[in-house]
């Protein structure tokens, strides 16, 4: 980024542009269009949504995880239920070992995941940060999660790099319950409380592990991203 781009003085003139281009759109920020657009949002209504999704809303618990699980295993990823944080480390190196894998974990840089004791799963050989396409593994967590379908959703920024997501052959997400929204509407709901206006410059919808039947019809796992998705799912 230039020098240009970090001075604060030029704040007062990018915001002096738009409002030339607004006055010569015939645009006044207060018609009332910028509201209009905001309750737009908040009360638009909406279209039908697939029968399995019946109580999957955010006020039936039960019923979301449920759904949640039983699609995310369909689209062939793992789900390990966990009662506490504490059992992670131990799990992941478990889950490595009995699947003959190399005991080596990437992880985005978000303190919750770095807070974790590392250390009761000794040979477990950990580091932090994006990915190179060299890490075996990786451990990321997921904004929210949509029961109607299984998917994780996933968002870019410092403490969740994109490339943890597709470049180790296996993907280890840690999420909580309330993470679970029951369909795709409710987990948008969810980021636009979140973020607002700020979006995410990435949002990636995540269902199984990577899969392809291009080639003479002949399912290879891992085409184009992980081979095996592993969902740890806290009951916190």
């Amino acid at each position: 980024m230039s020098a240009a781009a970090n001075n604060p003085g030029n704040e007062g003139a990018r915001a002096g542009l738009f409002g030339r281009i607004r006055a010569a759109l015939g645009v006044d920020s207060g018609d009332g269009r910028t509201k209009a657009v905001t309750e737009r949002l908040a009360s638009h209504p909406r279209g039908p949504q697939p029968a399995r999704s019946v109580g999957a809303g955010d006020h039936d618990d039960a019923h979301r995880h449920r759904l949640f699980v039983e699609k995310a295993l369909e689209a062939a990823a793992s789900v390990e239920p966990l009662s506490s944080r504490a059992e992670v480390p131990q799990a992941i190196a478990r889950y490595l070992r009995q699947n003959n894998l190399p005991p080596r974990l990437r992880l985005a840089p978000d303190a919750g995941l770095d807070a974790l004791d590392w250390a009761s799963a000794p040979l477990l050989e950990v580091s932090a940060g994006a990915s190179d396409g060299s890490d075996p593994a990786s451990l990321t967590v997921p904004f929210a999660a949509i029961a109607e379908t299984g998917t994780l959703m996933l968002v870019s920024g410092a403490t969740s790099p994109v490339t943890l997501a597709f470049l180790p052959e296996t993907h280890f997400v840690l999420m909580r319950k309330n993470q679970i929204a029951g369909t795709l509407e409710a987990a948008f709901d969810r980021l636009r409380a979140a973020h607002g206006n700020a979006m995410p410059r990435a949002i990636n919808f995540v269902t199984g592990p990577s899969r392809s039947a291009d080639i003479e019809q002949t399912l290879q796992m891992g085409a184009h991203g992980p081979k095996r998705l592993h969902i740890l799912l806290l009951d916190e």
